[in-house]
């Protein structure tokens, strides 16, 4: 019997904030909960820089042209920070 990886390719559509958090909806219906203080840029953030992001490409990275801050959201679900 043979197996084989399936490869999920993850996108964003929407990103929140609370307090303390991004929280990133992805099209498969998942969300990723991320701590800001991994994300200095975004941290010191004023709410209404935060919420002007842009989808890069079909949802692989989101954009912030405000804070200058790019991030992928393979990179998110790897942990990276």
């Amino acid at each position: 019997m043979s197996t084989s990886a399936v490869e999920t390719h993850a996108l964003a559509e929407n990103v929140e904030f609370t307090d303390n958090d991004m929280v990133v909806s992805l099209v498969d219906g998942r969300k990723v909960t991320i701590p800001l203080v991994w994300f200095p840029r975004l941290a010191n953030a004023a709410r209404s820089q935060l919420e002007k992001y842009e989808l890069l490409g079909d949802g692989e990275g989101i954009h912030w042209p405000e804070v200058d801050e790019d991030l992928s959201v393979s990179g998110l679900l790897r942990g990276n920070h």
